[in-house]
Formats: C-alpha cells, structure tokens, sequence
C-alpha cells in the first residue's frame, strides 16, 4: 500500500486582496501587472524552499491556463510584491522563475472577457529543485513530488 506522508497546515493570505476578493488593477495586466505580496504563516521547520503556481481556473474552452511558476524561494513568511522578471531572481536567492504564460515572469490577470478567478497554490518544499529555467506548470509539479512538506492556496477573482 502506498503511504503519503500528512502534511502541515499552512495558511497563505494577501495585504491586496482577501479570499474570492477582487484582484486589484495594479497586479492586472491592465496595469503594473506586479505580483501581488504573499504571506504565509506556520511554514514549517523543515522546510528549504517555497514554490508558486498561479492559474486562471476559467479560461473558456481551456479550462486552466498557468500564469505563473517560480521555486526556490527562500524560507520565510512571505513572498514579496513586485518579483522582478527574468528566469533567475537574484535578489530571492537565486530563485527561478519558469515557463508561465509563455514567459519567465509573473503574468498577472488579463481576461479578455468575463470573470475569472486566480489561484495562487503554494508549495513549501523539503528541498531546493534543480530544474530547467524553461520548465513550466508540469515540470514543477513532477519535480516537487515527495517533497512537498505544506500546500496553501488563495484565489482572487478579476471581471
């Protein structure tokens, strides 16, 4: 029988929106389109890095479309507004933004009809990942297997 280990609760909120709250314009791609700040709390003692994905849940004809991936993600309890682009972060320690919406950057919500809603899962790891810069949403997760130690999510919705 297959065992999976339990993980930890953790908690992910954001100062710019709440839980099914309204992502605001500046984090669009009909503004700033700047990553929104994150914060996590109870991360867990084990833990070597943080990954994100973000979706849009409600892309029609698609379903889900990935706007977002970063990892290795230095340990602590937040994520920053603002992440600059480019496939390797420096200031985060190095942490590697892939494939998401076709580039190496937070690509924040831009519907060209509708409202769709936004999830940002977090994932807090038991290692650092060695992955490819051009990895994408299927890469992350595939490298993250057996080493997720907490999940956490919010979702945000744009009209």
């Amino acid at each position: 029988m297959f065992f999976k280990p339990k993980q930890e609760a953790l908690t992910v909120t954001s100062d710019a929106f709440a839980e099914g709250g309204k992502i605001p314009i500046k984090h669009t791609g009909r503004a700033e389109d700047i990553s929104p700040r994150l914060e996590l709390s109870a991360i867990s003692e084990k833990a070597k890095s943080i990954a994100v994905i973000m979706d849009d849940l409600d892309v029609p004809g698609l379903g889900i479309l990935t706007h977002w991936v970063i990892w290795n993600l230095p340990v602590q309890n937040f994520i920053p507004e603002n992440i600059p682009n480019g496939e390797v972060v420096p200031s985060l320690g190095n942490a590697v933004q892939g494939i998401g919406y076709g580039k190496h950057r937070y690509r924040g919500p831009n519907p060209p009809s509708g409202s769709h809603r936004y999830q940002f899962n977090v994932y807090v790891l038991g290692k650092r990942l060695d992955l490819s810069g051009n990895s994408g949403k299927k890469e992350l997760l595939k490298g993250m297997e057996g080493h997720i130690l907490q999940h956490g999510s919010i979702t945000g919705r744009f009209e």
